[in-house]
């Protein structure tokens, strides 16, 4: 950053060059009268692994790449605590994530409709995503194509997650060919975050292209420490980096884009949240809005493991050397193989019961097995089946301990505390277990290793052994929610300016009033995009112009 009061001015500042502060800083500095500045907490992305697909197993739980939080100890879990991996660079998340293209439901977004978001609804969003998408298969009435957020069939394919698509048709649960219409009820292989076998983070399609731009800076190794107010008014950011306190102003807004941890601890550092709590930090209070950290929601998978027989799957492969060496070589020449692999291929949503109107359960289905990610695969040939309640009922929260950024927040995710919650549980490993032993799959011989053939099939058992197995699939989201003036728990309006203070917005997971139905990566840079046009339009009607974006 250039040094100098002037300098040290800008239009907007976003917080977060993740997922959605990738998005925002294209969106943002487009127009090159705005000068934009974007603040990371991480690093850049100039490691291998960021970009070799399967380097997930390398960078989850790697302090240079995850900043590594904890939950609590959960009572839902038996009292486990639990890794909370979180992107550590720019694209955050999606620099070490999943890399799955999923929207989620039309139900989810007409939910939010319905709760009084305007704007907000399935057919407000739809164009939204297909705005940036550049779809393997081209334009259609579902897809975009030439926008900036690459989406490609998986390019390694395996004989056992075949046979679990019979398997799972055994059990009246369809073949499709595409999860994200609306409806994405069936099984099929997910469509991912590539671009010809190589990860294609937020970092990647959004930010790095445009970096070029004269009018937009971003500096890294920013740990935000709080906002700066004039009155109600947010006015800039202080940061520290490198051990020096740096300071910057916003003529027009500050963004907030660090996800449902980092975001919430900006806010709360700057007096924004639950008055109570703030006061007993020594913290003044600026907005006294209760919702700020609270409503936490993620889903919980349940990873049941199942030994196998006589198919390939990851673990024996990699565990041999010349078939791990001959994973290097297929990769090196032709971008398939192993190496391309998402956590998981085949996806199946189904509904829990036929008292569900629309799909409540998804399963992950992995041809690896370990005990955590950052743990070593298993010795043994297995496949995972990851199965998570996509609409749970119980809440949790993220909290600050000190006014310190350098110490770590509370994350209590309550998960399993509803009893609904438990009950969608036991129904989940009987749909697994039920599965497992269809004629489609006999010919493997599935033996249960996890939660194990002991575990009885009542309702108890079943949501016990859930708390010994579930683990986060890094969905959190909802801790700065979407709402109307007249929700007390609610953080920011249907056009994500935060309640109580004027020059702020979040925008990212944590608006979220409730989860998606699916995986959150997507949803959230769509979040982003739609939050940039409102920006844009708010701030182009106060000055009596609206920005136009040249390209890039």
């Amino acid at each position: 950053m250039r040094q100098g009061e002037s300098e040290d001015t800008y239009d907007y500042i976003v917080v977060g060059a993740g997922s959605a502060g990738s998005l925002l800083a294209n969106r943002l500095s487009a127009d090159p009268e705005s000068r934009v500045l974007v603040l990371e907490a991480g690093g850049r992305d100039d490691w291998i692994w960021f970009h070799i697909p399967v380097g997930y197993l390398f960078a989850i739980g790697n302090p240079r790449s995850d900043w590594c939080f904890r939950t609590v100890s959960e009572p839902g879990l038996n009292g486990r605590a639990l890794s909370y991996p979180r992107g550590k660079v720019i694209g955050g998340s999606s620099a070490i994530n999943a890399m799955i293209y999923m929207r989620g439901q039309a139900g989810d977004y007409d939910h939010w409709k319905q709760l009084g978001l305007r704007g907000w609804g399935w057919d407000d969003v739809l164009p939204i995503f297909m705005k940036h998408e550049d779809h393997y298969l081209g334009a259609s009435e579902f897809h975009g194509a030439g926008g900036e957020w690459r989406v490609e069939p998986p390019r390694v394919e395996w004989e056992i997650l075949d046979r679990y698509r019979d398997a799972a048709e055994e059990c009246g649960i369809a073949k499709i060919d595409d999860f994200n219409r609306g409806d994405n009820e069936g099984s099929a292989y997910f469509q991912v975050n590539q671009k010809r076998g190589r990860r294609w983070s937020a970092a990647r399609g959004f930010l790095k292209p445009v970096l070029h731009r004269r009018n937009l800076e971003l500096e890294t190794g920013c740990v935000v420490d709080r906002l700066t107010f004039d009155g109600r008014r947010a006015t800039g950011v202080e940061w520290i980096q490198e051990g020096r306190r740096r300071h910057a102003t916003a003529r027009r807004e500050v963004i907030l884009a660090s996800g449902s941890i980092g975001s919430v601890q900006v806010l709360q550092r700057s007096g924004i949240g639950d008055g109570n709590h703030l006061q007993s930090l020594g913290i003044p209070v600026v907005a006294d809005r209760k919702g700020v950290g609270a409503n936490l929601q993620d889903h919980l998978q349940l990873r049941l493991i199942y030994k196998v027989h006589g198919v390939p799957t990851l673990n024996r492969m990699y565990a041999n050397i010349l078939r791990r060496g001959w994973m290097g070589v297929e990769y090196a020449l032709f971008r398939k193989g192993p190496l391309t692999m998402a956590p998981s291929q085949l996806g199946v949503f189904a509904r829990s019961g036929p008292d569900v109107e629309r799909a409540d359960l998804e399963f992950h289905i992995q041809p690896l097995s370990l005990d955590k990610f950052g743990d070593p695969l298993h010795r043994f040939p297995a496949i995972t089946t990851s199965v998570c309640n996509l609409r749970p009922d119980s809440r949790g929260h993220v909290r600050i301990v000190s006014p310190d950024p350098s110490d770590e927040p509370e994350i209590a995710p309550n998960y399993l505390t509803a009893d609904h919650d438990r009950e969608i549980a036991a129904r989940s490993i009987r749909l697994a277990r039920r599965i497992a032993a269809t004629r489609a799959l006999q010919p493997y011989r599935p033996e249960e290793y996890l939660p194990g053939p002991a575990i009885g099939d009542d309702d108890e058992s079943l949501a016990r052994a859930a708390g010994d197995i579930g683990t986060t699939i890094f969905h959190p989201v909802g801790t700065a929610k979407m709402g109307l003036p007249s929700d007390p728990t609610a953080v920011v309006d249907d056009r994500l300016r935060v309640f109580g203070v004027e020059g702020l917005r979040v925008a990212d997971a944590s608006v979220m009033p409730t989860i998606v139905s699916g995986n959150t990566n997507s949803p959230t840079i769509m979040i982003a995009e739609k939050a940039a046009a409102m920006i844009i339009e708010d701030n182009g009607a106060r000055t009596g112009r609206l920005s136009q974006r040249p390209s890039a």
